[in-house]
């Protein structure tokens, strides 16, 4: 059973800053070049806790320090104020998708607090595995500041889209102007509105309460909240919270719970972008031997020169078969799997996931022909994830690379099977966009 609640959250106070220059992209999204901007913006953008610059004679941890000395200066000086009353918030993102011509879409949902379930309780899902130095990294910030400020992305399914009718046709966003209204560096329009109203409040916690709900974004933050929950548990003489009596519902205690944003999987506005894989540093990379040695598996059919579009193009006319792009410094190569070769190659993994492009890449293509373990891969030895298929094939040429695959997307079906089945897809598997920014609203534990 999911658990929603309301939260009194922290917020920018917008009588002193502008939310234009405080809010950024997710932590994992924001280049150097973007971190820079954001520095520059305003001494309150919240770059400067969630990815601090080091300063002058740094220690060893005092990144995270220097991020809660800020977080607390913030909070005392009343930049940052909290709510009075718990709510939770509508949220509407309207974009175009990048690579596409025509209409505008817009994805709607609701940031509010969700219970942390262990997965083996069938409540929260994962679709994809994660990496270990964001984790760690993600765990020292929260220990530092005990504070969540960006949202975990969350979807469940309801094609009675009965939390937008709440929210949107009925309620707060459908009559009121939003409090925060704000366009990213990505031309999305984002607006969020409050809801306080304690009747309203319970209908939309009630509606999710049979629901099971997948991890869209943010599995390294959904398991460092999760680890620390049970960090502090264990510190404590009984191991467990009391939970307060009274009023709205609350979490048992304020680690039991993290900030998300819930989206329904069954309405329109989710968009999956592909994420493409660049491999670099491998000692002696012949792109002739890999076409050799990946004939048995793949058809192969080489594409124009020099044309990335063109082999995108190519690609996405393949979209619901397992095919992607090899992009090496002697051309462009499309490989379309072979059906039996490939059962009997990826025998050990389950059906669903075997008919994966991205499966097949990773576990034949980057495991099994390219030597790459899956350790490396984890620790991003000789891979990088890039959303751009122009920089990933320019990388090559540049000889930054020695191969990129461009890939098709998951579809939203694919990742719900494989998600609810209890499996999960490589790293990266999956890019939603536009992201969630963070800023927006900030669930502080003290």
């Amino acid at each position: 059973m999911a658990r929603i609640y309301p939260f009194r959250a922290l917020r920018y106070n917008l009588a002193q800053v502008a939310a234009q220059d405080v809010v950024t992209q997710p932590y994992d999204k924001i280049t150097p070049a973007m971190q820079q901007a954001y520095y520059q913006r305003s001494p309150y953008n919240l770059v400067r806790i969630i990815l601090r610059m080091p300063e002058l004679f740094d220690g060893e941890g005092e990144l995270y320090s220097n991020a809660a000395r800020d977080f607390r200066a913030w909070r005392e000086s009343g930049v940052l104020a909290q709510e009075r009353q718990p709510g939770v918030f509508a949220y509407s993102q309207r974009f175009a998708v990048p690579g596409e011509s025509g209409a505008v879409r817009e994805r709607r949902g609701f940031i509010a607090l969700g219970e942390l379930y262990d997965y083996s309780q069938g409540v929260v899902f994962r679709h994809e595995q994660t990496l270990s130095k964001p984790k760690s990294d993600r765990l020292n910030l929260l220990r530092a500041t005990r504070a969540h400020f960006g949202q975990i992305f969350m979807l469940y399914s309801d094609p009675a889209r009965t939390a937008e009718q709440l929210l949107f046709a009925n309620g707060a966003a459908g009559n009121t102007l939003p409090e925060i209204e704000v366009t990213d560096e990505y031309g999305v329009l984002h607006r969020v509105w409050k809801v306080s109203d304690p009747a309203r409040i319970n209908l939309l916690t009630s509606s999710l309460q049979d629901k099971k709900l997948i991890i869209a974004d943010g599995h390294h933050r959904y398991e460092t909240a999760l680890n620390y929950a049970r960090e502090r548990m264990s510190a404590k003489p009984t191991g467990v919270c009391e939970r307060p009596s009274g009023g709205l519902a609350q979490p048992s205690c304020p680690e039991a719970a993290a900030m998300m944003t819930f989206i329904n999987m069954d309405s329109e506005g989710l968009v999956i972008l592909p994420t493409h894989r660049v491999v670099f540093g491998l000692t002696g990379f012949e792109p002739s031997r890999l076409l050799e040695v990946a004939r048995p598996y793949f058809e192969l059919e080489q594409l124009p020169e020099g044309d990335s579009a063109a082999a995108v193009a190519r690609l996405s006319a393949l979209r619901g078969s397992t095919a992607f792009v090899a992009v090496t410094g002697r051309g462009s190569f499309l490989l379309t799997a072979k059906p039996p070769a490939m059962h009997e190659a990826l025998a050990a993994i389950p059906p669903r996931q075997r008919q994966l492009d991205v499966v097949q890449l990773h576990s034949l293509v980057l495991e099994k022909l390219l030597g790459i373990t899956p350790e490396a891969i984890r620790e991003q030895t000789h891979l990088r994830y890039l959303r751009d298929p122009c920089e990933a094939s320019d990388q090559v040429s540049r000889g930054e690379a020695n191969v990129a695959f461009l890939m098709n997307p998951v579809s939203m079906d694919q990742l719900r099977e494989v998600a609810f089945a209890g499996e999960v897809m490589p790293q990266k598997s999956t890019d939603f966009y536009p992201k969630l920014l963070s800023g927006l609203a900030i669930y502080a534990l003290d």
